[in-house]
């Protein structure tokens, strides 16, 4: 069985349209079980939004 293809769960922009190198920039969140992906486009664009789901023991 192969795992799912990555999908920007934001914009749609699927693993296949971007290099090796841009998907190291994507960023997955595992949620109920299930991961999703967000596009580099989308990780630079909402990186506020990701860094406020840390807890606070991070920023110390």
């Amino acid at each position: 069985m192969t795992a799912p293809a990555a999908v920007c769960h934001r914009c749609g922009r699927m693993r296949s349209s971007v290099s090796d190198l841009e998907f190291l920039a994507w960023s997955s969140e595992r949620t109920g079980g299930a991961v999703r992906w967000l596009c580099h486009v989308c990780s630079k664009t909402h990186v506020r939004d990701i860094e406020g789901k840390l807890p606070d023991e991070y920023w110390r």
